[in-house]
């Protein structure tokens, strides 16, 4: 093999991210986000793999994710480059970027705003499965606590630049509102979410001073609540 390098692109599907997301067209935006993040690891011109949710092992997200890194390994890589789907402004040379340090270190982690990673390139021997089984996937701690196990090791991570990625309506947002660039197709999905949170917010508000009004002009008997 004389690249020892693969990406592994572990993502849901948009229909699966359509499910889990709290906001609407969520399924759009993760359609366009899936096929960008494919599109940009392409360029790179590295070895890379997809594990969706119907490929995935395990109970848990820390198991699913752990198994799927260690199927990479397993096919005589020594470097993975691991990415989501959820961050728009991630960037072909932010893993070229990744790519290089490989060469230098055993983990380089682009940090994400809410305390995880949008970008994880580990070597085969930095890699403890049993270990990552147990960090605290999907929580503001995991990056610090990767941090402090390799700091007992007297190991260095090496970072790249902080990125938003999307779980909520705030961080979409927060990403339209950035200076960055991103796609024009993303940005109006983005647009469309935030236009359509705020219209159903206002629904609501209306609906519910309708109702306070009506009550508030309700000169009869009050209401009585029976056990």
């Amino acid at each position: 093999m004389t690249n020892k390098t693969a990406i592994l692109i572990f993502a849901n599907s948009a229909k699966a991210e359509g499910l889990n997301k709290p906001f609407q067209h969520a399924t759009v935006l993760f359609q366009a986000l899936n096929t960008q993040i494919e599109a940009k690891v392409k360029q790179t011109k590295l070895p890379y793999f997809i594990v969706s949710e119907t490929q995935q092992i395990g109970n848990t997200f820390g198991e699913r994710f752990t198994n799927a890194i260690q199927s990479v390994f397993n096919k005589g890589f020594d470097n993975v480059i691991t990415v989501g789907n959820d961050t728009p402004h991630l960037k072909v040379s932010h893993i070229n970027s990744a790519y290089k340090k490989l060469k230098t270190n055993t983990l380089v982690l682009g940090p994400s705003q809410d305390g995880g990673f949008y970008l994880m390139g580990i070597s085969k021997e930095q890699f403890n499965a049993k270990q990552f089984k147990t960090l605290p996937w999907q929580s503001s701690k995991l990056r610090q606590r990767i941090t402090n196990l390799l700091s007992l090791k007297n190991i260095k991570v090496s970072l790249l630049e902080t990125l938003t990625d999307i779980d909520t309506f705030s961080d979409a947002k927060k990403i339209t509102d950035s200076f960055r660039s991103i796609s024009t197709l993303i940005k109006s999905i983005l647009l469309l979410i935030i236009t359509s949170a705020k219209a159903k917010t206002t629904h609501i508000f209306q609906f519910l001073k309708l109702n306070l009004t009506a009550l508030n002009y309700n000169k009869g008997s009050p209401f009585i609540f029976s056990a």
